[in-house]
């Protein structure tokens, strides 16, 4: 299985604080079947001032610790971009990594803010597009806003946004909105992939199988397999940032 949006980099955000803790997570990774993590750090202005330069140190060291604790387990770079007006700026600086492409299309993970879609989102989608970049809105089913009415999505998925649901959504770990959200929008075939947000080992492992598992009861084995497997797998086979 592929993670492609996963805070498993120490030190670097709300994710693990020590590289112990990192390892601890890729051993939780790796006991539930997943072969390949694109790190995805927190890139939000005024809180977590990462980028490309920031990023590739920490993952360098954590993959050497991988490799010395011989696990299974291979990493490529990307970020997880909270929507604000500096991406403006930023994206053309090439600060910014991508988790890989979307029918020649890079992608970009974008995070709302858990409580509601800002005021001229469309505008920013829009935008993003015409510079070549292809959105996935990360969790939509934990947005507030959205939680309490799914079709506020909808002019995404219009937009040709792809969505990444957290797969312990799907399993029910974030409460029945999530759930039901996340239930609905697996039933409309909008989800892209699962993924599993992972920060800590306790409340936020990275576990993919469970939600899986709960996504087969509601579309079949085989299309949610796909969405932490094959699909995945084809948007980092073109990833600019190994």
């Amino acid at each position: 299985m592929y993670d492609l949006h996963n805070h498993i980099l120490p030190g670097i955000d709300d994710g693990p604080a020590t590289l112990e803790e990192s390892l601890e997570l890729a051993q939780i990774a790796v006991a539930d079947g997943i072969r390949h993590i694109v790190v995805t750090p927190h890139i939000h202005p005024g809180r977590y001032e990462n980028q490309i330069a920031t990023i590739t140190p920490v993952l360098e060291t954590l993959r050497q610790a991988i490799t010395t604790a011989g696990l299974p387990l291979t990493l490529s770079m990307g970020a997880e971009l909270r929507i604000s007006a500096e991406m403006i700026s930023m994206i053309p600086s090439g600060k910014i990594p991508f988790l890989g492409h979307w029918q020649g299309k890079k992608v970009l993970l974008l995070e709302l803010p858990h409580s509601h879609i800002p005021p001229g989102t469309d505008k920013l989608i829009t935008w993003l597009k015409a510079q070549d970049i292809q959105p996935m809105i990360a969790h939509p089913e934990r947005n507030k806003e959205v939680a309490g009415n799914v079709d506020k999505i909808n002019p995404f998925v219009e937009q040709g946004c792809l969505l990444q649901v957290t797969a312990m959504s799907v399993a029910g770990r974030f409460g029945d909105a999530a759930r039901n959200t996340a239930e609905i929008l697996l039933q409309r075939d909008w989800v892209t992939l699962l993924a599993t947000d992972a920060h800590n080992s306790k409340h936020r492992p990275p576990v993919l199988s469970e939600g899986m598992h709960a996504a087969a009861e509601i579309i079949g084995e085989q299309a949610a397999r796909a969405l932490v497997s094959s699909i995945p797998e084809y948007i980092i086979s073109g990833n600019d940032h190994t």
